[in-house]
C-alpha cells in the first residue's frame, strides 16, 4: 500500500501544468466560464506521491468545446472519445490532456463522481481557482472532492466500487476492479467482490478489445497472479476464459502436486519470481535472457504462456490402463495452442501477441523432452541444432517457460533435479549456438536458390527450402564445409525426394 498525502498544496497541483498549458487553460476558462476539475486517476496519483502520466479534467458541459479551443490554442492534436460521451483529447508536446462532461445525466460533480467505477478514481480538485491564481498562497490547500470515500480507501489499500450501479452501465469495469487491484497492489473489497461475481457476466456485452486491454495491463503488473486468482473466485475469469475452468479439479500424474488449473495458475507465480531476478534461476546463462527480456512485451507474453500453458490437458486427458492407470495427455501442446489461437482470436489480439505466445504454448514441452534425453542418453549435436533453429530467438522463453513450468509441478514421481537440468541444458544449447550454429548464419550461404537452378537445373518449389536448410543444417554439424560437398548434399537430397515422389505414386 502507497502512502497517501493529503491535502494537497496549490503548488504541488500546478506542478502539473507547464506554463505552455497553464496558460492557453486559463484563457478556455476565461471564455467559456464555470468550474474545471482535476478529476479521476490524476487525483489518485497525485495523493499517492505520483506524478500522473496524463492529466483528466472534467467540465460540467461541452468538454469537446473546451478540448478544441485548448488544442487550437496549443497546436495540439484533437480525439474524440467514445460515441456517445462528451469527451475528447488534446495531444500536445508529449502530454495528453483528457475532457469530460458530468456523465449519465449528473447535475454536480459529486453526482458524477459517485457515477465513476472505484471509490479510489473518484476524486477530485477544482481548478480553475488555480488558473487565475486565487490559489496560490503558501497557505492555500486544496479541499478534496471525495463523495464515495476514496481517500480512506486509498489509505487502507482497498479497491471498492463506487456505487452499486457501477458495473451495470459499462461492464469494463468488472475487470478494471482486478487491473487496479494488481497495479496498486490493493486488496478488492468483500462487497465488491461479491457484486462481481453476481454480475460477471455481464462481461459478454464488452468489446473484446477493451478487454484485452484490461488484461494486458493486469498481466504488466508485479502481482499478476494475485489479481487473476480473485478474477477466478469471482467467477470473472470463467466468463472471459472458459477454457482454463475445464481444468479444476481435473488430476495430473504423480509428477504434479497440483490439479490442471491450479498448476497453470502456479506456473504464472512462479514465472513472477523468475522474472523479478532471473540470473538467480540461470546463473552463468544470462546473457541471451538478458537480451530476451529487454523488449517491453516479452515479461508479459511470458506470463500468458504460463498462465495458458496446458490449456490443451483437458481435452486430452486419458488413463493408460496397461501402466496402472497412469494419467496421460498427449500432444496437450498442439492441442492446447489450437485453443489458445481460438481465445486470442476472439479476444483480437494483435498478431504479434498471438504468434509470440502461440509458439511458446507450442513449444513448451521441447526442453522437457530434450532433457529426457539427456538423462537417459546423448544429446547429438544435430538434435541440439534442431532444437535451436526451432525455436529461433524465443530459445530463452521457452526455458524461462520450463523453468517456471518445473517449479510449479512438486509431485512425488517428478524427476531430481530437474530444475537443474534446465539449466544446464540450456547453458549447453546456447554454447551450441555460439559455436556452430551463429557462425554459419552470419557468412554467406554455401548454396542459394540460383545455385539450385543453374547447377543442378531444379524448377523452383517448396523443395528449395528444405534442401537449403538441409544443407546450412549440415554446414553447422560440420558435414559440409565447402561448394563441392554442400552440392553433393543437395544431388542426394533431389535424388531421395525423387525416389519418395515415386514410391507414392505407384
Amino acid at each position: 500500500m502507497r502512502a497517501v498525502s493529503a491535502p494537497l498544496h496549490a503548488r504541488q497541483v500546478l506542478e502539473l501544468l507547464p506554463a505552455w498549458l497553464r496558460q492557453p487553460l486559463g484563457a478556455v476558462h476565461g471564455e467559456l466560464g464555470g468550474e474545471l476539475y482535476l478529476a479521476g486517476g490524476v487525483v489518485r496519483d497525485l495523493l499517492c506521491g505520483q506524478f500522473p502520466a496524463d492529466i483528466d479534467l472534467t467540465v460540467a458541459k461541452g468538454a469537446r468545446v473546451w478540448a478544441g479551443k485548448l488544442a487550437a490554442l496549443t497546436g495540439g492534436a484533437l480525439v474524440p472519445l467514445g460515441r456517445d460521451e462528451d469527451a475528447a483529447r488534446v495531444v500536445s508536446r508529449g502530454l495528453t490532456v483528457d475532457f469530460s462532461s458530468f456523465r449519465q445525466g449528473a447535475r454536480t460533480l459529486a453526482e458524477d463522481l459517485v457515477r465513476r467505477d472505484l471509490t479510489v478514481n473518484a476524486l477530485a480538485f477544482r481548478l480553475d481557482p488555480l488558473l487565475t491564481g486565487a490559489q496560490t498562497g503558501d497557505g492555500n490547500y486544496l479541499v478534496l472532492i471525495d463523495p464515495t470515500g476514496g481517500l480512506d480507501d486509498l489509505q487502507h489499500g482497498l479497491i471498492r466500487a463506487a456505487s452499486d450501479e457501477s458495473f451495470s452501465g459499462d461492464p469494463l469495469r468488472l475487470v478494471r476492479v482486478f487491473r487496479f487491484a494488481a497495479t496498486l497492489g490493493f486488496a478488492v473489497e468483500p462487497a465488491t467482490l461479491a457484486l462481481v461475481q453476481q454480475q460477471s457476466t455481464l462481461v459478454e456485452r464488452v468489446a473484446p478489445e477493451r478487454i484485452t486491454h484490461e488484461l494486458d495491463l493486469i498481466m504488466d503488473a508485479a502481482d499478476s497472479h494475485g489479481a487473476i486468482r480473485l478474477m477466478a473466485a469471482s467467477g470473472l475469469l470463467w466468463a472471459i476464459i472458459p477454457e482454463l475452468a475445464t481444468g479444476i479439479g481435473m488430476a495430473q500424474p504423480k509428477s504434479h502436486h497440483l490439479d490442471v488449473w491450479e498448476h497453470n495458475l502456479e506456473t504464472l507465480r512462479q514465472m513472477e519470481r523468475i522474472l523479478v531476478t532471473p540470473d538467480t534461476y540461470f546463473p552463468g546463462a544470462m546473457a541471451a535472457i538478458k537480451a530476451y527480456l529487454h523488449t517491453p512485451q516479452q515479461p508479459r507474453y511470458l506470463k500468458w504462456a504460463a498462465l495458458l500453458h496446458d490449456l490443451g490437458k483437458p481435452a486430452t486427458y486419458a488413463r493408460r490402463p496397461d501402466k496402472g492407470e497412469h494419467i496421460t495427455f498427449y500432444n496437450h501442446d498442439q492441442i492446447g495452442v489450437r485453443m489458445f489461437n481460438a481465445f486470442a482470436l476472439r479476444l483480437r489480439w494483435s498478431n504479434e501477441a498471438r504468434e509470440q505466445v502461440g509458439s511458446l504454448i507450442a513449444g513448451h514441452m521441447r526442453p522437457f523432452h530434450l532433457a529426457n534425453v539427456v538423462r537417459t542418453g546423448t544429446l547429438t549435436l544435430r538434435a541440439a541444432i534442431r532444437m535451436i533453429r526451432t525455436a529461433g530467438d524465443g530459445l530463452p522463453g521457452l526455458f524461462l517457460l520450463a523453468m517456471a513450468d518445473s517449479l510449479a509441478g512438486q509431485g512425488v514421481e517428478r524427476p531430481e533435479g530437474m530444475e537443474g537440468e534446465v539449466v544446464a541444458l540450456y547453458r549447453h544449447l546456447e554454447q551450441v549456438r555460439s559455436q556452430h550454429v551463429e557462425p554459419v548464419q552470419s557468412t554467406p550461404p554455401l548454396l542459394t536458390g540460383t545455385d539450385l537452378i543453374e547447377r543442378l537445373h531444379l524448377q523452383p518449389g517448396p523443395v528449395f527450402k528444405r534442401i537449403l536448410a538441409a544443407v546450412e543444417e549440415a554446414r553447422m554439424t560440420g558435414e559440409v564445409g565447402d561448394v563441392d560437398s554442400a552440392l553433393r548434399l543437395a544431388r542426394k537430397l533431389v535424388a531421395d525426394v525423387a525416389v519418395a515422389t515415386e514410391m507414392k505414386t505407384r
